[in-house]
């Protein structure tokens, strides 16, 4: 069995922020981190060399994989900041029409700066995204 690339790491999240070129994807970088924490309650991690991750959930899928993730995550990428949020939380279609200028993918948001986005619905689509994962994997 294949085990995860992407792990949780002892490297600074500063440190690795402090590396992104991008000024205004660097001081997005940070205040995601100040809102990811607020609303997860955990403290950023680095999962790899370029997520940042918050809290952890241990999963195991019917094929017998599995691993550990975080909650929520994000990485401030190149061409936009990738949001890692659950893939089906409650009102999640309704909370991303109003979400403001973003593109989604099956397993991440993207978005290329904080000011084109609802902070207040990032906000709970994180809470509602934590919340559903807690629920899937109680034993976190």
């Amino acid at each position: 069995m294949a085990e995860n690339k992407t792990k949780e790491t002892e490297s600074s999240v500063t440190d690795f922020i402090n590396t992104v070129e991008d000024e205004t994807k660097r001081n997005d970088a940070f205040e995601l981190v100040k809102i990811m924490q607020k609303q997860t309650g955990f403290e950023p991690k680095m999962w790899g060399p370029n997520i940042i991750g918050f809290g952890s959930y241990h999963y195991k899928y019917a094929s017998g994989h599995e691993g550990d993730a975080p909650l929520a995550a994000f990485s401030p990428r190149k061409d936009a900041i990738s949001l890692y949020l659950y893939t089906s939380f409650e009102n999640k279609e309704e909370l991303l029409s109003n979400f403001g200028k973003h593109k989604a993918a099956k397993a991440c948001i993207y978005v290329k700066k904080i000011t084109d986005i609802d902070v207040e619905i990032l906000k709970t689509m994180i809470s509602a995204s934590v919340k559903e994962l807690q629920k899937l994997y109680p034993s976190n």
